[in-house]
């Protein structure tokens, strides 16, 4: 039985799939070229399979690890294949040419024009605060990541973070969907800040922590 699918090849579906095998959940890696999908599944180990987008999504957690624009894409195509299924997505609308804007309009978010081509799903954002190296290895400088968890569903937000907590992050839930807004406002800040030169050691490899 497969608890968890991942839509994409990349650096962040690599780091989600690290974590998820390394919580002891059984994997389906898709996407649009089987050939990067194979090669990651391979990678991943463990029972991790995979194939394209013809295929429908095992798991009952789907995760759409894709920037925006694919995103979309993505859930267009599935539709009400996802009906039921706990969907996390974990893009960030931010203007990669400047850095200093979202390209979705206030008063929404990605997760929510996600949610919105996916009525039947129970949509999650998380996962968009936590770059892919520090998310692979697990930690960073020595701590836990924190996962910021947002969904109108209370049971989907239970479930991601049963998920996080046994990959050996730290789940916090923050709310409904519309939170969203706020954690893609606050990475949008974060990521501004490793391109900025004044911070040259930060390159993709800080992540955001709540100490307490």
């Amino acid at each position: 039985m497969t608890d968890i699918t991942i839509i994409g090849s990349g650096n962040m579906a690599r780091a989600i799939g690290t974590r998820a095998v390394a919580a002891g959940r059984e994997v389906q890696i898709l996407d649009r070229t089987p050939d990067n999908a194979a090669k990651l599944a391979a990678e991943l180990g463990g029972n991790t399979t995979s194939g394209g987008l013809e295929e429908v999504p095992a798991g009952d957690i789907v995760v759409v690890a894709l920037y925006f624009g694919p995103a979309k894409e993505v859930a267009t195509h599935f539709g009400d294949t996802l009906s039921g299924k706990i969907v996390i997505e974990i893009s960030n609308p931010v203007n990669t040419e400047t850095f200093d804007s979202l390209v979705v309009e206030p008063g929404t978010s990605a997760a929510e024009q996600i949610a919105a081509l996916l009525p039947g799903a129970l949509v999650v954002k998380a996962f968009n605060t936590t770059f892919a190296g520090p998310l692979t290895a697990g930690s960073a400088g020595g701590l836990s990541l924190d996962v910021f968890i947002a969904s109108d569903s209370e049971q989907a937000r239970n479930d991601v973070a049963a998920f996080a907590a046994a990959a050996g992050l730290r789940p916090l839930q923050v709310g409904g969907l519309h939170h969203a807004r706020e954690l893609e406002g606050l990475e949008l800040l974060i990521m501004a800040l490793q391109i900025n030169p004044a911070y040259e050691s930060f390159n993709w490899g800080t992540s955001l922590k709540i100490i307490d």
